[in-house]
This record gives C-alpha cells, sequence and structure tokens, in this order.
C-alpha cells in the first residue's frame, strides 16, 4: 500500500502549516520604542498587552552602548532581540547623536533580523499625544507612517 500524500493531501499540510505558523507569527506581537533624542535614552517595551519601560542618562557612553542597555532590558523580560516584531524610533527633533546612534542600531536590527521599523516624532502626533509612548504604535498605524523609511529631523 502506497503511503505517499495525495496533491490534495499536500495541500491540507501546506495549508495547516502555513495557519500554524500566522497564528503563531500574529500572537508575537511584542512591540520596542526606543528613544534617545531628548534629555534621556528612553525604552518602552510592550508584551503581551503588558507595558514596560526604563530610562538612562542620556551621555556619549550611553550612546555606545545602546545595543547593550536594549539587550539588558529585553532580557529583564526574557526576550530576544528576535521575538520583537516591531522597533519604533524616534526621529527628532532631538539630540544628533542620539538619533543617528538609535536610528543606526533599528537599521542594524532590520537588516540582521528583518524587524520592521516606525520612524515616529512626536511632531507628527496631536500634541495631547506628546510622552505618550504606549499610543505610538496604534497612531503610527493610524497616520499610515510608513515603514523601514528614514527621516531624521534634527535640532541645528
Amino acid at each position: 500500500m502506497d503511503k505517499t500524500p495525495s496533491s490534495s493531501e499536500n495541500c491540507l499540510i501546506l495549508f495547516s502549516s502555513a495557519l500554524e505558523f500566522a497564528i503563531n507569527k500574529k500572537i508575537i506581537m511584542n512591540k520596542l520604542i526606543i528613544d534617545a533624542a531628548n534629555e534621556k535614552i528612553f525604552l518602552m517595551l510592550i508584551k503581551d498587552k503588558n507595558i514596560y519601560s526604563v530610562s538612562h542618562e542620556n551621555s556619549k557612553t550611553n550612546y555606545e552602548k545602546l545595543t547593550i542597555l536594549i539587550n539588558d532590558f529585553l532580557n529583564n523580560y526574557d526576550l530576544k532581540i528576535a521575538e520583537i516584531s516591531e522597533l519604533y524610533v524616534n526621529r527628532g527633533p532631538g539630540s544628533f547623536a542620539g538619533i543617528r546612534n538609535s536610528l543606526a542600531v533599528v537599521k542594524a536590527f532590520y537588516v540582521a533580523q528583518r524587524i520592521d521599523y516606525y520612524c515616529y516624532s512626536f511632531n507628527d502626533f496631536d500634541k495631547s499625544y506628546t510622552n505618550k509612548y504606549e499610543k505610538i504604535p496604534d497612531l503610527c498605524n493610524k497616520l499610515k507612517i510608513k515603514k523601514n523609511l528614514i527621516n531624521p529631523i534634527y535640532i541645528s
């Protein structure tokens, strides 16, 4: 008796595998928000509808170790960068060094892990949303801010 699956059984197997992948991919909706443009380096994680945040002094030393700060922050919540589904980074206005470093880090994560990123500015949003980081993913979606596009705003 031939145990080879028929073409319709193969289609069903492929469909169920794709559906399982889509469900699992959809479940992983961890979002990381990075803001190094202002007075402090601010990180916010939205994980399973829980919100966690941390801030660090905005210094040259911390800019140089931004990836370490992000990694340590994620480790506190048992996550790795590969488990982040979307990144949000403040493109300014603000500190040139902070914007440059955070954009470079986010672009590196994109290249290495294919994590989509969104470059927001609080200038893009209504003034009532200023510094309401937890609203940024919804606002980027609502305003159709393009993903994987960098257009920094530096203070001169």
